[in-house]
């Protein structure tokens, strides 16, 4: 192809090209750091558009973790009352009462007579 070019191009003026050996094409040095610059920006831009659209990601998950942990909270409210409660304390003091670690238990503490536990160090 570059033969033909440039044959084309000089046969008007009676000049006969043989062969056109190309081993080598550069581009003047203004041009190449222009390109290389151009490239460096471009993909500046697409990894900036990724840390962009990683971090709506990330946000939206957060979004989303944020509502069921309100959603789970407001379903534990409504099936939590005040005899609920009790129950689980009498069970604890249970447990307590069976728990072999070292402590003082005093029972009938507070508006609920659940027990009040004081460490014995």
């Amino acid at each position: 192809m570059i033969l033909a070019e440039i044959t084309a191009a000089t046969a008007e003026r009676g000049i006969t090209v043989e062969s056109a050996p190309l081993r080598r094409v550069t581009l003047p040095a203004g041009l190449s750091a222009s390109i290389e610059q151009k490239l460096q920006s471009e993909q500046e831009s697409q990894r900036m558009q990724f840390v962009l659209t990683k971090e709506k990601q990330e946000a939206d998950r957060k979004r989303i973790e944020a509502q069921g942990i309100s959603d789970f909270q407001k379903i534990v409210n409504q099936g939590l009352n005040q005899q609920l409660l009790t129950w689980k304390g009498i069970e604890a003091t249970e447990k307590l009462a069976t728990s072999t670690n070292a402590k003082i238990v005093v029972i009938g503490g507070g508006k609920t007579g659940l027990p009040l536990i004081f460490d014995a160090k």
